[in-house]
């Protein structure tokens, strides 16, 4: 019977790039600015600017949400709105305290088994960004593919996004993976060709991300995984005894 350290590394194996999804799997984005509150803000500045949207605005507390529903009010309020989201990001990536269990273990076995990084995120580059260095991981990350300028269409589910990052890191889109742990990241990555390991940290996720090709409930798997890869490649590659002259018998 496998594992899920065997389920992972037969699915990973033949990757060339992994995707990391930002808020869920590396950062809870906003556990020190709650995410109701900078909806809230935003509904605000929907209200003030485009009176006829404000009910909507109001009735979601996912910033994302009202990110979204701005474009209606045109271009003008689409980028006050995108402006203050990603300020209330980066103020909200500062308090969000340390990264995700395993987070960064599971980066550090993705470039120690010598695969291409990147984070793919509806979140803005710069919050990602902000994390990462104040985290000392920036390093570990060869791209980050945040929210596209302007376009909320553009955010997952489009396949824009890993498709994007696929192309900056030179790999072609079903030879790498995406970790997420939402129903977008699935859709995304179905559309884009990619794989999909479903981070369920939370336990209704295990159903709603049935469609990814593995879940696992804890990023320290993945690690495991991906650690499982570079020591059976060692293996593989030490010369063994008799092909090494130098070797005392």
């Amino acid at each position: 019977m496998q594992t899920p350290t065997d389920s992972l590394r037969d699915l990973l194996s033949p990757v060339d790039a992994v995707f990391f999804d930002f808020d869920g799997p590396i950062c809870d984005v906003f556990r020190g600015l709650p995410a109701p509150q900078v909806a809230s803000e935003l509904a605000d500045i929907i209200a003030l600017y485009a009176p006829a949207l404000a009910s909507r605005a109001r009735s979601t507390d996912d910033p994302m949400e009202v990110h979204r529903l701005s474009q209606e009010g045109g271009e003008s309020l689409l980028r006050v709105v995108e402006a203050a989201l990603t300020s209330a990001e980066v103020r909200a990536v500062a308090t969000a305290g340390a990264p995700v269990d395993g987070a960064v273990q599971a980066l550090h076995a993705a470039r120690d088994s010598k695969r291409r990084v990147a984070v793919v995120s509806n979140n803005s580059a710069d919050c990602v960004r902000k994390f990462l260095a104040i985290h000392d991981v920036l390093s570990l990350v060869d791209d980050i593919v945040g929210r596209p300028a302007l376009r909320p269409d553009l955010m997952k589910p489009s396949a824009h996004p890993l498709l994007v990052a696929a192309a900056a890191l030179g790999a072609a889109p079903e030879s790498a993976v995406l970790i997420g742990d939402s129903t977008t990241d699935v859709e995304a990555a179905r559309a884009a060709g990619t794989r999909i390991i479903g981070y369920a940290n939370k336990p209704q996720k295990e159903t709603t991300l049935a469609g990814a090709d593995v879940v696992v409930l804890d990023m320290r798997v993945i690690a495991e995984g991906l650690t499982a890869i570079t020591a059976s490649a060692c293996t593989t590659s030490a010369p063994h005894a008799a092909d090494n002259p130098g070797k005392r018998r």
